[in-house]
């Protein structure tokens, strides 16, 4: 039966040929689809000759929105017409300069800026590079010649609310400011923070003598003034772990019972993602955790436990009454005074040894390795 029927197919198909009814169609290749035209919408779309055509974004630098392509590409201005035209339809992409158009759902997305390129040396690092941006999600140190040149960190970061637009211009680098040359690079934020204009640097992302010991993740980007004239005075450098021989920092192991348990419970962090109850035997134990709250903002590492700030020595400990060596552990290379907190103290401190282990505890002072607890308020 299945033999009789495909006999038949193949004489019917056969006699439309030999009658030329179907010929025609079958020697030609189909019509292509038809240009996009602007109809209804006042706007010409263009046609579909981008490489990224039909691939479901908007591949079209003129438009913005939550369906535009992450990377726009002057290339493919008019390029893009049945992803952008759907997409501007939907009221997920607008004009850039359309202010009377369809607006994109997602109102934050209405006015998105330029993101750019990413022709920068650190683009798809996962930080913003871009000078005109400005939050937690920003890399610590800006340079004017990344600017619109990280465009899928920033435009990411920006879509997660993890960087803002600065307040000064979007396209053009903010003003060299009086002091270090440095600081046309740096963006210092505000001193909207809770310990701004107190003397000291709050911000995590410096290190030096000028610093608090207990820099707040709150205070990122929020103690401007202090940490500016700080930076100035040469107390304060940004962080740059890692380089120039300054070694990177040990997170050590998830070692710990409390490894894995959402909270940091290494005593080298402080902020409110740290375990209230912060032990010694939990120091470089519980890694996975506190990288991760230190990557959202929740902790960050206290003064005297960076890298940086070890190599910053020595320190000059003028002024610091450190007491005697009455204590019975002087002199045994650990500072026992439990006014002192760093990885040079030693692992219990007890008050009857406050002011008498005056030897070990400047050494330490002196080495970086420790650093008054009175500080860190």
């Amino acid at each position: 039966m299945i033999a009789f029927k495909t006999m038949l197919a193949c004489s019917a198909l056969g006699i439309a040929l030999m009658a030329g009814g179907i010929a025609p169609a079958l020697a030609q290749d189909a019509p292509a689809a038809p240009t996009a035209t602007a109809g209804d919408t006042g706007i010409d779309f263009g046609d579909d000759t981008s490489q990224w055509a039909n691939d479901g974004e908007c591949d079209d630098p003129r438009f913005a929105g939550a369906a535009a392509a992450t990377e726009l590409l002057e290339a493919d201005n008019g390029h893009d017409a049945t992803d952008c035209r759907a997409a501007y339809e939907a009221g997920t992409v607008a004009l850039k300069d359309d202010t009377s158009g369809a607006a994109p759902a997602d109102t934050a997305t209405a006015t998105l800026p330029d993101f750019g390129d990413d022709t920068s040396e650190w683009a798809n690092d996962g930080e913003c590079d871009d000078p005109r941006f400005t939050g937690p999600g920003s890399a610590t140190e800006l340079l004017d010649v990344d600017m619109m040149h990280d465009a899928t960190d920033c435009r990411t970061a920006f879509e997660d609310g993890k960087v803002t637009l600065a307040d000064h211009s979007p396209t053009t680098p903010p003003a060299v400011a009086p002091g270090n040359a440095m600081d046309s690079r740096i963006n210092f934020g505000d001193d909207s923070g809770e310990w701004a204009n107190d003397g000291e640097c709050d911000d995590p992302d410096f290190i030096g003598t000028g610093m608090t010991a207990k820099p707040s993740p709150e205070s990122r980007m929020r103690d401007a003034t202090d940490c500016k004239a700080a930076f100035d005075l040469g107390t304060v450098t940004l962080r740059t772990s890692g380089a120039a021989g300054v070694p990177a920092f040990d997170y050590g192991s998830d070692t710990s019972i409390y490894a894995n348990d959402g909270e940091c419970d290494d005593l080298r962090f402080t902020g409110p993602g740290t375990d209230k109850k912060l032990l010694p035997e939990d120091m470089m134990a519980d890694a996975s955790d506190c990288r991760s709250l230190e990557a959202d903002g929740q902790v960050t590492i206290r003064t005297v436990y960076t890298p940086e700030y070890a190599a910053g020595a020595p320190y000059d400990s003028t002024g610091i009454a450190f007491g005697d060596d009455d204590s019975s552990y002087a002199n045994d290379a650990q500072c026992d005074d439990p006014r002192f907190e760093g990885p040079g103290t030693a692992s219990v401190l007890l008050d009857s040894d406050k002011d008498h282990d005056a030897t070990d505890c400047r050494s330490g002072f002196e080495a970086g390795t420790v650093i008054l607890r009175d500080t860190a308020s």
